[in-house]
């Protein structure tokens, strides 16, 4: 991380906003998996699983653009694109599930 090693930074909060950036990686990595899945195969069940892991991906992008210590102006654009994304995927996801439940 930039800021840590720039900036005068707690080592107890470099410590949690690190593992928060961890946890965000193996959710994202997971969800898009489920996704994929999903999607290749028609089903629902994945996608729904993709959507459920929506909510803490948007919990932890929100962390990361408003609450961690510092706040880098690259990381609120990463944090914004992210969040958009994330919103237009849940709108296509419920479509999909929608469409292969038919």
């Amino acid at each position: 991380m930039f800021a840590g090693q720039v900036l005068p930074y707690p080592s107890s909060n470099l410590a949690l906003d690190v593992l928060l950036l961890f946890l965000l990686l193996g959710i994202e990595i997971s969800r898009i998996y489920f996704a994929w899945k999903g999607n290749l195969t028609e089903r629902g069940v994945p996608l729904t699983l993709a959507l459920g892991l929506v909510v803490p991906c948007v919990l932890l992008s929100v962390y990361l653009l408003l609450w961690q210590t510092y706040v880098l102006r690259a990381e609120v654009i990463i944090s914004s694109i992210l969040l958009v994304f994330l919103g237009l995927e849940a709108v296509l996801s419920c479509l999909a599930i929608a469409t292969f439940a038919k």
